[in-house]
């Protein structure tokens, strides 16, 4: 008989017991570099792999056992936090590069539409470009394996075009019912953590932080220093689902804002070294008036840099409670080349706030937000968490609260207004995305920037009605007129942003997108007030 899942949920406690001794005594040989199977220790581990022997032996049901161990370890090492993990050595290759900030592959962007892969843009100066792959392109084959019809997905293409630099990879293309092959060698491509910047008006700037990864403070400051060549004497910094990354860099940005000697943060660990970071002096920003975005999904580093400005009274903070990471972790590498990914410290924001929220020991509701959602924090702030034994002081006097995120300045509620079952199924379809990468097929060149495209360009009736056809004969998403006129508007700006960002990426998504968000129109009525 094969495993499954009820086997596992049976199997887990045992194997969970076993493995917490296991993991405890394996790591202690391990990073002490003492032997395992000597003496008292050996002795006790030996006989705890006896019993997953037999378990293995003579469980019932056949196990996979690689899955259940990697598996119980995660679970160990949750019992203790929700943020320190067992990483395997695979895992850790995309980890470093969302790190690293770069991997090796072609640079394009594509989607899967109707069973076929589709490339929206292809990045300047990448391998795809210089080769002769065009937005718009279908790949029929890679390294001629046929990548057409069902079973064909984003991981799949997305792991086939990567490898080694230099190495070749050879792809099929369909462009106007004509086929091409072309050869491209593989190159380092950029994994851009600043998704675009530009002028709201004559003297607003906004940047979106995707992530931090290593390269993110420079990205920021070449996006800064462009923009205040462009006149910018305020700015908006968009860190809404942004999970977070490398402290490092979020110190480092927090940095353009403060003037020489203030704090940043502060590190305090069992075993580690007391450290505290602080600012110096010459920031591009220290006098330019600051908006902050934070929402539920904004963590870790996010919050590194919402509360230093916050603390030093550098920046307003709008919108609604952040995630509440508050631990520092620290990657140790065994010997396959897997990771074990402990907690080591706590970090506190200037005024001395500990943000990290409490922890049940259920890893799942943790990392959901459905206890916010359950108590309404979508619609207003948890006045619970409020609460004297919590409550610190920023720079000029403020209070402000730890105890599980940063408190937005200003909190923007949930707007539902235009939400609908039926844009929900059009959201969830992908239709979007789908209608928008079709509709540019011949229209890639109407318009000169995303600055022309949004001025010129209007989703009308008519494009609208092509849309809700497209989205019914093509997904099957049925039409519902009561909820189309509810959701009309949002579904005609994200329908718009969606065409944009075919063409320009991000950059042309956000400039679209923001005229009608709510936590944004709120930063610039927020920021005309601020001198």
């Amino acid at each position: 008989m094969k495993f499954n899942k009820s086997n596992y949920q049976l199997l887990l406690p045992v194997l969970c017991g076993i493995l917490i001794s296991i993991g405890i005594l394996i790591g202690y040989g391990l990073f002490s570099g003492r032997g395992i199977i000597e003496g008292a220790h050996g002795k006790k581990v030996q006989k705890l792999l006896d019993i997953f022997d037999l378990l293995d032996q003579n469980y019932v049901d056949e196990i996979d056992k690689d899955k259940i161990f990697e598996g119980a370890l995660n679970d160990m090492l949750h019992k203790l936090d929700p943020h320190s993990n067992y990483i395997t050595a695979e895992q850790m290759k995309s980890i470093s590069e969302s790190i690293d900030g770069k991997f090796s592959g072609v640079g394009i962007r594509f989607q899967i539409i109707r069973d076929t892969v589709c490339i929206s843009s292809v990045i300047s100066n990448s391998p795809s470009s210089l080769a002769g792959i065009k937005a718009g392109d279908k790949i029929i084959a890679i390294n001629k394996k046929l990548f057409v019809g069902k079973g064909i997905t984003i991981d799949s293409v997305f792991n086939t075009l990567k490898g080694k630099k230099e190495t070749i990879v050879n792809i099929l293309i369909l462009r106007q019912n004509k086929q091409y092959n072309f050869t491209i060698k593989r190159g380092e491509i950029p994994i851009k953590s600043v998704l675009c910047y530009y002028m709201l008006d004559k003297e607003t700037g906004y940047v979106n932080i995707d992530q931090f990864s290593i390269p993110t403070a420079d990205e920021f400051h070449q996006a800064a220093l462009s923009l205040k060549s462009m006149g910018m004497k305020k700015i908006i910094v968009d860190l809404r689902n942004n999970g977070g990354g490398v402290l490092q860099s979020a110190s480092e940005i927090a940095d353009e804002f403060l003037s020489d000697g203030r704090v940043i943060l502060k590190i305090k660990g069992r075993k580690q070294k007391d450290k505290t970071y602080y600012s110096t002096s010459g920031g591009l920003l220290e006098n330019t008036p600051t908006v902050v975005l934070i929402n539920s999904r904004s963590a870790s580093a996010s919050e590194i840099l919402a509360g230093a400005l916050q603390d030093n009274d550098r920046a307003i903070i709008i919108g609604s409670r952040s995630f509440g990471k508050g631990l520092v972790q620290e990657d140790m590498q065994l010997r396959d080349g897997s990771n074990v990914r402990i907690t080591i410290a706590r970090y506190y924001t200037p005024s001395g706030r500990c943000i990290q929220k409490p922890y049940s020991g259920n890893y799942e509701d943790y990392m959901s937000n459905e206890s916010q959602i359950e108590k309404g924090e979508m619609y207003h702030l948890d006045s619970s968490l409020n609460v004297d034994s919590l409550k610190f002081k920023t720079l000029g006097g403020r209070t402000v609260y730890g105890g599980g995120g940063i408190t937005p300045d200003v909190f923007v509620p949930q707007d539902t207004t235009e939400s609908s079952f039926y844009l929900t199924e059009l959201l969830l379809s992908g239709a979007f995305q789908s209608f928008a990468f079709e509709y540019v097929a011949n229209k890639r060149n109407y318009w000169t920037s995303p600055k022309d495209f949004s001025s010129r360009f209007i989703i009308n009736d008519n494009i609208l009605q092509d849309f809700v056809s497209y989205a019914n004969r093509e997904l099957g998403v049925l039409v519902n007129k009561r909820e189309f006129q509810r959701s009309k508007r949002f579904i005609s700006n994200n329908l718009k942003a969606e065409i944009a960002r075919q063409i320009w990426a991000e950059d042309g998504y956000f400039r679209i997108i923001n005229t009608i968000d709510k936590e944004m129109l709120k930063a610039e009525e927020q920021l005309r007030k601020m001198k």
